[in-house]
């Protein structure tokens, strides 16, 4: 009996330390939701908290309002992650409070990069132009690593036909940022242009003001830029550089310092 109760206290006095999902977790939700509807997958996944605690990670972009809608009919009060960097296009901030309002969003949280980052490895606001790995690392990955902390799993819009990088992304993926072991959702993995213009349609949503002047994909107004017919609907991100994500959908890397010390390099030139 004694052996029993030190055994019971083991149990209970035990820290899990452990992440909250496994690469099996997401392999066995990808074979339950195999062929599921959309928006029957988001139901489950916010009403049942199959996941846990979910949050949106949302660029307010060019088709970021078929996600929202669809979160929006599910619970309009599920948090919704903006990266608010400080260098995006006035026409996506007017974009993002149409959507807000349109799609009585209620918990769409602004994360800015901390100020100290700020004033030490970007001060005049140009390191996009020589470093954009490192600008990314302190406008967007940190702040979002810093909330998503509370979080066991994220939605993104992520789709299949934007990018090579993308063809093969499941439903559900284990986030590789850190070993949290949240879970990363990319419900309209698998839909296509076509099917995201007839849902916008359908369902009276505008779209993004820069669309219709070439911008298929949008981030930030310095390292975006307009798109050529056939071309990838990406290859306007970073145009010129050997980069094709701001670093918040590939593992996290060392601190944006790290080999690079906020200095201008020698014969720096910026890039406008």
């Amino acid at each position: 009996m004694v052996d029993e109760q030190r055994a019971d206290s083991r149990k209970v006095d035990r820290i899990d330390t452990g992440p909250r999902f496994t690469e099996a977790d997401a392999v066995r939700l990808n074979r339950i939701f195999k062929g599921t509807e959309t928006l029957d997958m988001l139901e489950t996944v916010l009403r049942e908290k199959i996941a846990g605690d979910v949050a949106v990670v949302s660029s307010f972009g060019a088709e970021s309002s078929v996600l929202l809608h669809l979160v929006a009919r599910v619970d309009p009060a599920t948090p919704v992650l903006f990266l608010e960097t400080g260098k995006h296009f006035d026409e996506t901030l007017v974009y993002r409070d149409l959507l807000i309002e349109k799609l009585g969003l209620r918990d769409v949280r602004k994360l800015t990069p901390e100020p100290a980052a700020l004033t030490d490895k970007d001060e005049n606001g140009l390191r996009w132009s020589y470093d954009p790995d490192g600008c990314c690392e302190i406008r967007k990955v940190i702040p979002l690593a810093k909330e998503l902390a509370h979080f066991d799993a994220s939605l993104t819009g992520r789709k299949a036909f934007q990018a090579q990088s993308r063809t093969n992304l499941p439903r559900f993926e284990i986030d590789t940022s850190d070993a949290q072991g949240r879970l990363k959702i990319n419900p309209l993995i698998t839909w296509g242009p076509d099917e995201l213009a007839a849902y916008m349609a359908q369902h009276d949503l505008p779209a993004h003001p820069l669309v219709a002047q070439g911008y298929p994909s949008i981030g930030c107004s310095p390292c975006t830029s307009k798109v050529a017919p056939g071309e990838d609907p990406r290859s306007g991100r970073w145009r010129g550089w050997d980069k094709t994500e701001c670093g918040i959908h590939i593992p996290g890397q060392d601190d944006a310092g790290n080999g690079s010390d906020g200095d201008l390099p020698p014969g720096y030139d910026p890039v406008f």
